[in-house]
């Protein structure tokens, strides 16, 4: 089994090693310019990753991939922490190899301790500071009063700030946070702009905002929609419905395909990432076209007993 790790902030997971447009050259190269590359889309570019399918995913540094093949300097993967229905072991897509090394044997955030990255971003600092995402998890290797060490892919070390993190015994073994509590995590990312296949506070779409704010709380789900509409408690929409249930939306008022997945908020309110061109936001489901389309909740967090 080729296991290998992300050694960039963030690594888009592309449709084909063919898929990048010359527009796209910030996001895959080595060290990745997330940033700028977001800035250089226009509103047509940003939605051609959609309506062209070129993007599937993003995966954010430190996370193992398995290369299944090579071809021309890019690795056909799977992502195991992401679960689809599209392969059994994990999100399946295209990443380039500059963006991919070798992972050490001695590497483990399963087991632990790790260190969790808790805001919106912190910055990693090395030989080059480096600007990572929310929910990047490395290796801890010692920390004290001022500052946390870390392990980092290529197998140097780096340090964080106390305020920007926090450690975990193990990934395994994190905390298990309340519907509540996904429901705070998402509070952080108000007025973020969607990115279709966005899995980092660059830019989340909407299953990559329910999966990472449930990846905050400790649980892993499904990676897309259609997949995280089967999976989890079904609840019901009319008398069980609670904040960081997973609210579902289908075409044809409700009777449809799925295509859309955001958080109930409470008090008949949405916190999702809507689309291209609108930012992650909250507002009333009455009188929208999500309350017509409105077809299935699902709860992933655990309930407590009173």
């Amino acid at each position: 089994m080729d296991r290998r790790l992300v050694n960039v902030a963030v690594a888009t997971v592309w449709t084909s090693y063919d898929s990048p447009r010359e527009i796209d050259w910030d996001a895959v190269t080595n060290p990745v310019d997330i940033p700028a590359w977001l800035d250089r889309l226009t509103y047509e570019t940003r939605l051609g990753l959609c309506n062209d399918a070129l993007v599937q995913s993003q995966v954010l540094y430190g996370q193992e991939v398995i290369v299944t093949e090579e071809a021309k300097g890019w690795a056909h993967v799977i992502v195991p922490e992401q679960p689809s229905s599209k392969n059994p072991s994990g999100y399946p897509g295209w990443i380039p190899m500059v963006q991919l090394t070798q992972s050490p044997d001695e590497w483990n955030i399963h087991d632990g301790p790790v260190v969790v990255v808790a805001k919106p971003k912190a910055t990693l600092h090395t030989n080059v500071d480096m600007e990572l995402s929310y929910q990047t998890i490395l290796p801890l290797v010692w920390e004290d009063d001022q500052k946390v060490v870390v392990k980092t892919p290529d197998g140097s070390q780096g340090r964080f700030d106390w305020k920007d993190v926090m450690i975990s015994e193990s990934l395994d073994s994190r905390y298990k946070g309340t519907g509540l509590d996904i429901v705070s995590c998402g509070e952080q990312f108000i007025g973020l702009p969607y990115l279709w296949g966005g899995m980092s506070s660059y830019g989340y779409d909407c299953s990559g905002f329910s999966y990472s704010m449930c990846k905050a709380n400790g649980y892993i789900i499904p990676r897309d929609a259609h997949d995280q509409a089967k999976s989890g408690k079904e609840v019901d929409i009319a008398s069980d419905l609670q904040p960081g249930d997973l609210v579902f939306f289908a075409h044809e008022e409700g009777k449809g395909k799925i295509h859309h997945v955001g958080i109930y908020y409470g008090d008949g309110k949405l916190l999702h990432s809507p689309n291209t061109g609108k930012t992650v936001e909250i507002i009333p489901l009455v009188g929208t076209i999500y309350e017509k389309e409105l077809c299935a909740a699902r709860r992933y967090w655990l309930e407590t007993e009173a």
